[in-house]
């Protein structure tokens, strides 16, 4: 007679999927839209809320190819400088009396050709990433401070504002509808595609994966290309909201953007995360800021927040496993 197995439930998609760090995260996100509606009576009106979508979807553009950058075992820190050179080459082209589409071509471009250094520097002359992007973060930002000084662009045309301050339907911006094809088109590319599988497997064991057919370096080097391209893209909107290019735009971007990212479960190691788990995360944090905002908390203040939350979300894994082994 067979022997019947009994299914055990604690390892059942449902329950790992009620364990899973994205739902601990959305209980969060719960939890802060609650207190915020009682913090503030202006926080539920919906344009208000729609106007909130701006503290996150400019960084959560660049947030979801860091996802994939930092999964595959790199970083890149001079997405801000790249957000800040792309700005001052679509002031450049506007000055120069073109229009809309191709300033937004000038943004894009600039954004990937930025990416395409980085990734060159890394997957060809075997450089570290985090060093290659400090040196990148200076360079790119230095280039605009040269380009402008103490100058600002201004008087892009009508139809260009139309990405950062234009609407989709009713309260739903532009930007906010392209945050959310990104994350759907990210998370297919992670979660279902054989690409994904190679993202994860570089990150895991970047030696194992080579002898296993995956070309190491081509993936790393189009993740650099992605990101600077999504931080080419966030530029775009960022430029066309604020109406103007200064060379200090974006500055201290690339700390919430890893903050993003790493609340929203991605190893700082390399080898796993998710997109949900990102989109979630930016959820977070723009109510947070958001909220902060109603509050007339200082920016000063948000900025220590966002600080303490990224290294609360690194440190505390680390602290739970050495607890865990002293109990045991």
């Amino acid at each position: 007679m067979t022997a019947r197995v009994i299914p055990d439930r604690l390892t059942s998609p449902a329950a790992r999927a009620l364990k899973s760090w994205e739902s601990l995260l959305l209980l969060v996100a719960i939890a802060i839209f609650t207190l915020n509606s009682f913090a503030s009576p202006y926080f539920l009106d919906a344009w208000n809320l729609s106007d909130a979508s701006f503290n996150f979807t400019e960084k959560a553009m660049i947030a979801f190819a860091m996802a994939l950058l930092i999964i595959a075992g790199e970083i890149d820190l001079s997405v801000a400088s790249i957000v800040a050179l792309s700005s001052t080459a679509m002031g450049l082209v506007m000055q120069a009396g073109f229009d809309a589409p191709v300033i937004v071509l000038a943004g894009l471009g600039t954004g990937l050709v930025c990416g395409a250094f980085n990734g060159l520097l890394v997957t060809r002359f075997g450089l570290p990433s985090i060093v290659v992007t400090i040196g990148t973060m200076s360079l790119f930002r230095g280039i605009s401070y040269i380009v402008l000084g103490d100058q600002a662009f201004t008087g892009y045309p009508p139809g260009f504002g139309w990405f950062g301050q234009g609407y989709v339907v009713w309260v739903i911006t532009v930007e906010l509808a392209i945050f959310a094809a990104l994350a759907l088109i990210y998370g297919i590319v992670l979660h279902k595609t054989n690409f994904g599988r190679a993202i994860y497997a570089t990150g895991n064991n970047a030696t194992a994966a080579m002898f296993s057919g995956v070309r190491v370096a081509r993936v790393k080097f189009i993740l650099f290309l992605l990101t600077g391209l999504m931080s080419g893209l966030a530029s775009v909107c960022l430029t066309s909201r604020l109406g103007s290019t200064r060379p200090s735009i974006g500055a201290g971007m690339e700390l919430e953007v890893v903050t993003m990212v790493v609340l929203g479960g991605v190893s700082i190691l390399g080898g796993s995360g998710s997109i949900p788990g990102v989109v979630i995360a930016a959820l977070v944090m723009g109510l947070v800021t958001f909220g902060l905002g109603l509050l007339n908390v200082p920016g000063i203040v948000m900025s220590i927040v966002i600080g303490a939350l990224l290294i609360g979300v690194i440190a505390l894994p680390r602290i739970w496993q050495k607890a865990r082994a002293w109990k045991k």
